[in-house]
């Protein structure tokens, strides 16, 4: 071959290479330019507020959680956002995605189609405090008024696998309370206070099926927990990050002891005619 060949064929493959890196740089920046993402977020406060736009460049992997920590970086750091483990553990980042009770940490950004806005909201059920942060300190004070476990006297402390495995489930629960945001009962119903909401039924549930347990909830079921507002739309059971069966395994079993005890017919004449 000669030279004149050579340095052609050389040019000819330079340019190529060229030719293919600019190609390669292109397609680099139209792929970071279609992930990017428009996160409209609200902020404010007891006394107000309103959804902020925010332009958030999107990384593979990337969660709701993450886009709002890089809002917190780069654009607003006032947002006021509760987070703890970032891993599905803790159930501090519930939010409303989208118009959806969920951890944010769990919301991954590729699910969002390309375009589309994500709306980030504080649970509508509590009280806000500052942006995406709300007072959900009413759970709290719930939970103190279930009568806590017991057990009988002389049992005996071992049971069977599938006892366990009964109670076992309610244990999960991280007390994210998104199945006490999305009930119906809790957002909107004049007498919410008397209802102690999904997450303690579950609670309840837990100490009600464990083997050894002796202590009796159902009139502090029907009387304190107001079992009776819930009418079973599994829209707690819909958003649980543990999968746990809210509805079918905690809520409707408890709500037949309930009506088992105080709404039976038989029991209602037995207890007329002996005074019990």
């Amino acid at each position: 071959m000669s030279a004149g060949a050579v340095a052609g064929a050389i040019a000819g493959a330079t340019a190529g290479a060229a030719a293919a890196a600019a190609g390669a740089r292109v397609k680099a920046e139209a792929t970071t330019a279609k992930r990017e993402a428009v996160l409209r977020v609200y902020r404010g406060d007891a006394s107000g507020g309103q959804e902020v736009e925010y332009q958030v460049p999107v990384e593979t992997g990337m969660v709701v959680l993450d886009a709002i920590h890089w809002i917190q970086a780069h654009q607003a750091p006032d947002l006021a956002v509760r987070w703890n483990c970032k891993a599905a553990k803790c159930g501090s980042c519930s939010a409303e995605v989208n118009g959806k009770p969920a951890l944010m940490c769990k919301s991954r950004m590729e699910r969002f189609a390309p375009g589309e806005p994500i709306v980030v909201r504080p649970m509508k059920t509590f009280p806000i405090i500052r942006d995406l942060v709300t007072d959900v300190s009413w759970n709290f004070e719930v939970n103190q008024r279930i009568p806590p476990f017991q057990p009988r006297a002389g049992a005996e402390w071992k049971w069977q696998q599938h006892d366990v495995d009964r109670a076992q489930e309610f244990r999960k629960c991280i007390e994210c309370f998104l199945c006490q945001d999305v009930c119906h009962v809790l957002r909107s119903h004049e007498l919410k206070h008397q209802f102690a909401g999904p997450r303690f039924l579950v609670r309840i549930a837990g100490l009600e099926m464990h083997p050894i347990d002796g202590v009796d909830r159902t009139p502090f079921l029907k009387d304190s927990a107001g079992i009776g507002f819930c009418n079973i739309t599994k829209c707690c059971t819909e958003v649980c990050p543990e999968d746990i069966h809210i509805t079918d395994n905690a809520i409707i079993p408890l709500k037949e002891r309930v009506v088992d005890r105080f709404y039976d017919p038989v029991q209602m004449v037995w207890r007329a005619i002996t005074g019990k």
